[in-house]
């Protein structure tokens, strides 16, 4: 069997002095060594160094198939690095790693926190929305940030949102003789920390994070009336049953308020809307939860709009359901799918009743009132009534 050809190397910043015996050998055999321009430096490559186009492309690595090759990265290099991929480009015969203490874990050691505990997020290419959906008193972050300016921009980012109390330290250059640890409240962090690349470690005071229950509150979500309302969608979402790593279609999106719930429980999301000035605010309820990563937003009227996307784990219909629409995407169903549908209207509520007649799942008709003073007394003031019927395939 041949050795593998490429070995990726994470390296910290201790430089060759912190490289195992096996990552010196690979570098001295190497023909060409790829890696960050603090990289190569770190590793004293000369003229054998190639610096990461920017943006990073793995193809460029491809090309020295077949010739010892080596590539450097920021310590574990696969923990948001450039490790992954390169190895799902490559036969698992290819290649070798030799990871390094990551700049989590070298974090983690000298704040002295638990790392198993510990959120950990890359967010040098990443919102700092990204954190909304971690963010809890006394919870523990460590982010990986672009530079000093942008770790002064987070607390800046932290402290507009409440979280201004917030135990915050900049972390540079660990590991190395250059390392620095310094610790601040949120509020207190201004101008350029540090010219360095930083991780961020956060411990969250202050606000209130974003409660784990079905059902937030609507005015959290920017809408024009047409929303789920909280209530209602928490019944829907029960009956979804949100699964990490599952895919909702959310058809009639409206607001996408059920399509960023369940994308809080780890799943992605089509929400499909047919008016583009609700499609923009879904996009925005979106970016604000930090899950524009998380939620596909489909402008278009189903069932077309729905050609070409990856098949569902789940779907809800918040209205406007008919038998063209049920029967374009019943077939496209597989086994333990759910369907949550809502009714409305009459006509709806019908189509729902016969079609629990012949399928089964669950129908029910939930009625809400809300109480509304009325001098020394209450009035109720009733909803409208939602039919929900929710069946699995």
């Amino acid at each position: 069997m041949n050795e593998p050809w490429l070995t990726i190397i994470g390296i910290g910043e201790d430089g060759l002095a912190g490289l195992s015996e096996a990552s010196r050998k690979a570098l001295a055999r190497a023909e060409t060594v790829f890696g960050g321009e603090r990289h190569l430096a770190l590793a004293d490559i000369g003229s054998r160094g190639r610096p990461w186009p920017v943006p990073f492309d793995a193809n460029v690595v491809l090309s020295c198939r077949g010739r010892p090759t080596v590539v450097l990265a920021s310590g574990d290099p696969f923990w948001h690095g450039a490790g992954a991929s390169l190895a799902e480009k490559l036969g698992s015969g290819e290649w070798i790693a030799h990871p390094a203490p990551s700049t989590f874990s070298l974090a983690a050691a000298r704040l002295g926190w638990r790392l198993e505990s510990t959120i950990c997020l890359a967010l040098h290419a990443a919102p700092f929305e990204r954190l909304v959906p971690y963010l809890a008193h006394g919870a523990r972050i460590i982010c990986l940030v672009r530079d000093g300016k942008a770790g002064s921009d987070l607390a800046k980012w932290l402290t507009e949102r409440g979280w201004g109390s917030s135990t915050f330290w900049t972390l540079a250059a660990l590991g190395g003789p250059r390392e620095s640890v310094q610790g601040y409240h949120a509020r207190d962090c201004s101008g350029d920390l540090t010219g360095n690349p930083v991780a961020v470690a956060v411990e969250a005071r202050g606000a209130h994070g974003i409660a784990r229950s079905s059902g937030l509150p609507d005015d959290v979500f920017v809408h024009d009336g047409q929303i789920t309302k909280r209530p209602v969608r928490a019944l829907a979402l029960s009956a979804l049953a949100p699964r990490a790593g599952e895919r909702l279609w959310d058809i009639g999106a409206g607001s996408g308020s059920i399509s960023v719930e369940w994308a809080l429980c780890g799943g992605t999301a089509s929400a499909v809307e047919a008016r583009e000035d609700r499609a923009a605010n879904i996009r925005k309820n979106a970016a604000a939860f930090g899950l524009a990563h998380r939620i596909t937003v489909v402008t278009g009227r189903a069932p077309e709009a729905l050609a070409g996307l990856e098949a569902a784990d789940a779907v809800f219909i918040g209205g406007g359901l008919d038998e063209v629409l049920f029967d374009a995407i019943w077939p496209r169903f597989s086994p333990g799918a759910r369907l949550v549908a809502h009714a409305v209207t009459l006509e709806t509520e019908a189509l729902l009743g016969e079609l629990h007649r012949r399928h089964g799942g669950e129908l029910m008709r939930a009625e809400i009132s809300h109480a509304a003073p009325l001098g020394r007394y209450r009035s109720w003031e009733a909803a409208r009534p939602v039919v929900q019927w929710s069946v699995v395939r």
